[in-house]
């Protein structure tokens, strides 16, 4: 069973300290049974103080760590914001424990812990907005986008923020056993599976203006109307606004243009058929509004990277038996 590592630090923070037992703790396969294992370490299996007015007891020290499939550090308050205070000593011979191929995951300002340890350099990374600017400037080897809500390396992952650590488990639990677990560990914590857009949207403009029209009810129409073509001109007229208009707004809200978007959408409903249907993958291709085989294919490679039969291969859901 894969092993999750979620190791807190002094001056963590309670929310994102349970992140990863609240996600991956509840993913389970076809038939019920767990697919990871979560457990929380400090440093020097301690109590550790939170930011908020409680500490809480870990049962396990630094030495877990070394069985880690994967590893989690939540952010935790850092009284200087040096890169000493970052990365301590006890803290740098602790992530020496993790086995070379184990993931290694930042939440939100954790990111710094990742930079000084120079996991980040000439990568691309995230962290919090507040913070993108001062983290460029520390660490100008990392390439920071501040726009995205995380970004995966492979080994090497940062999220942006708080809930964008749901975000980044969810993915991590979709890329190992596809989407439908994913969905349902999202349904379980009532969370959207996937979340729209960036941070991008956040920094900018939270919410549109209340006497401004939204595309809400135009990118409900377009989710149940993925099989055919969707040109921009129709989707500005389903919502009542000129090309310009809608394109300004749908980024407002979603963080996204609205063509990437659409690809998106039309990407993860392809993958559900793949994994819940036996459809050929033309039939695939034209349900998920690709058109032909071939798009499917180019679209599926430059998203995740593997054409559809590898990816059916992989992640297609076994029929319960009766």
């Amino acid at each position: 069973m894969h092993r999750v590592v979620t190791l807190a630090l002094d001056g963590v923070y309670p929310f994102e300290l349970s992140i990863p037992n609240r996600i991956f703790g509840v993913a389970a396969g076809p038939d019920g049974a767990p697919l990871y294992e979560v457990v929380t370490c400090s440093l020097d299996g301690g109590p550790v103080r939170t930011e908020a007015d409680f500490t809480v007891q870990v049962p396990h020290g630094p030495e877990v760590i070394r069985t880690a499939d994967t590893l989690v550090i939540p952010p935790f308050t850092c009284e200087t914001g040096s890169e000493q205070d970052w990365l301590p000593q006890e803290l740098a011979r602790a992530l020496t424990l993790l086995r070379p191929g184990a993931r290694i995951v930042s939440i939100c300002t954790a990111s710094y812990v990742l930079a000084a340890a120079g996991l980040l350099d000439d990568r691309p990374a995230t962290t919090h907005w507040t913070d993108a600017g001062e983290f460029q400037r520390a660490y100008p080897r990392v390439r920071v986008d501040a726009d995205v809500l995380f970004v995966d390396n492979g080994e090497v992952l940062t999220a942006a923020g708080s809930a964008a650590g749901i975000n980044l488990c969810l993915h991590l639990i979709r890329r190992d056993h596809g989407s439908e677990a994913a969905n349902r560990v999202a349904r379980l914590c009532v969370v959207p599976p996937w979340r729209e857009g960036g941070q991008a949207q956040y920094i900018e403009r939270p919410v549109p203006e209340a006497e401004e029209a939204s595309t809400a009810a135009t990118r409900a129409w377009a989710l149940t109307n993925l099989h055919r073509p969707l040109p921009l001109a129709e989707l500005a007229a389903h919502a009542r606004m000129s090309v310009r208009t809608f394109c300004r707004r749908f980024k407002d809200e979603t963080g996204v243009p609205p063509g990437q978007w659409l690809i998106r959408q039309r990407v993860d409903h392809a993958r559900r058929l793949l994994e819940t249907t036996d459809l050929p993958v033309d039939q695939v291709a034209h349900q998920a509004g690709f058109g032909t085989a071939v798009s499917l294919r180019q679209h599926l490679a430059t998203t995740i990277g593997v054409a559809p039969l590898a990816y059916r291969h992989s992640f297609r859901t076994p029929v319960a038996t009766q």
